[in-house]
């Protein structure tokens, strides 16, 4: 197994893409803190298959995020693999885009990646190794219409792991973004049905048509994919792969 006795956190994790990612790690023997909310039962379900221990830290809210770092570094070591992947989304026309969703966007998708880097960075650069991996967006290299927030947030995610690429190219700590189109997730599904209900439309219609319409394989990414391509990012074998976005959207960013 090749992460046995590294320390992995992943944020957002309780579900849909994080808890794709935290299985693939735990499952090279990394040992695990997952992050997020949910059914209590469902979670401790997870954690008990995952052998992982749960934070339900807000990621909205620095204090709560250090916390969890501190307790993190307590209770299973300093981080070694430091997965950012928690996330909300919102559509709305600029102008009338709430306020108080552009704040909650950026502090959730973008400012949580900048408070766990600067509390993980500083222990990776004196023990000489460390993979941060920031779950970005096809958005974070292209945008789309009524959603302001999310692209600038992800966007700013490419910045940040460019820049502390950069900052940490000396030290054995590499940071990469995984740029993801559509996946298939549960919370995907239930958009298909829900739009193929509002246009009345059916549910082909929908995946071809609104959702896979930038997507040229017209198949939606796994989980599994992403999971996969985490703990690459984690090996020794991606030792030199730092400061770059991987897309996997099926060609969408090709165009």
């Amino acid at each position: 197994m090749i992460l046995q006795g590294k320390v992995a956190l992943v944020t957002g994790s309780t579900s849909g893409i994080g808890l794709a990612i935290a299985r693939a790690l735990a499952a090279e023997g990394a040992r695990l803190m997952i992050n997020g909310f949910g059914d209590p039962a469902e979670i401790e379900r997870e954690c008990a298959e995952l052998s992982a221990i749960h934070d339900g830290a807000d990621m909205s809210r620095p204090a709560e995020i250090e916390r969890m770092m501190k307790r993190c570094a307590g209770e299973l070591g300093p981080v070694d693999i430091l997965v950012n992947n928690a996330g909300i989304q919102h559509v709305s026309p600029v102008e009338h885009f709430p306020v108080e969703k552009w704040d909650a966007i950026l502090a959730l998708n973008l400012s949580a990646a900048f408070h766990t880097i600067r509390t993980a960075l500083p222990q990776m650069k004196e023990r000489g190794f460390g993979r941060i991996i920031n779950v970005a967006s096809a958005h974070a290299l292209v945008a789309s219409p009524f959603k302001s927030a999310y692209v600038a947030a992800k966007h700013g995610v490419l910045g940040l792991t460019k820049t502390v690429a950069l900052e940490a190219a000396r030290s054995g700590v590499t940071v990469n973004a995984i740029c993801p189109g559509y996946v298939w997730t549960p919370l995907v599904e239930k958009q298909i049905d829900d739009t193929a209900k509002a246009r009345g439309i059916t549910r082909d219609e929908v995946i071809n048509d609104v959702l896979l319409a930038a997507q040229p394989s017209k198949r939606f990414a796994t989980v599994e994919e992403l999971g996969a391509l985490a703990v690459f990012l984690s090996s020794p074998a991606a030792a030199s792969i730092t400061g770059t976005s991987i897309s996997v959207d099926g060609g969408w960013t090709a165009q």
